[in-house]
Formats: C-alpha cells, structure tokens, sequence
C-alpha cells in the first residue's frame, strides 16, 4: 500500500497522473479559495475562529469530490 501512495505521489508530482494537470490545479484552488473566503466571512461575522475554522474546513472538504468529479487519470 505504501508503494501505491509513493507512486502516486512521485506521479502528480512529475505532472502525470491526470490526463489534465492544470484542470486539477485549477480546481484545488477553487477548494483552498472557497474555504479561505468562507473562513474569514466567518470570522468577521464574529464567529470565534476555532468554529470558523472547523466549518470552513468541513464545507471545504465537502465541496472536494464535487470540484474533481470530472478529472481523468492518465
């Protein structure tokens, strides 16, 4: 198992485990930005950051298989 995941790695690393790199770049900062702009909306709304934090990070995960859905493996 240890293999598979350092073979992945080294793969998206070099630029070739998906068909499209720069849809899966394009894509994970859609994630890292929504999540970042949903944190501090929160936390100028006045939620404490811990919650915002947590909330952020719980819809930026959940939004993850929606945004890579349509990646292709090489």
């Amino acid at each position: 198992m240890w293999e598979m995941a350092k073979t992945s790695i080294i793969l998206f690393l070099k630029g070739k485990l998906f068909a499209d790199p720069v849809k899966v770049y394009r894509q994970t900062a859609i994630g890292a930005l929504t999540t970042a702009a949903l944190l501090v909306i929160l936390a100028k709304l006045g939620v404490p950051v811990v919650a915002a934090a947590a909330v952020a990070g719980l819809v930026g995960g959940a939004i993850q298989p929606y945004l890579f859905k349509d990646l292709r493996y090489r």
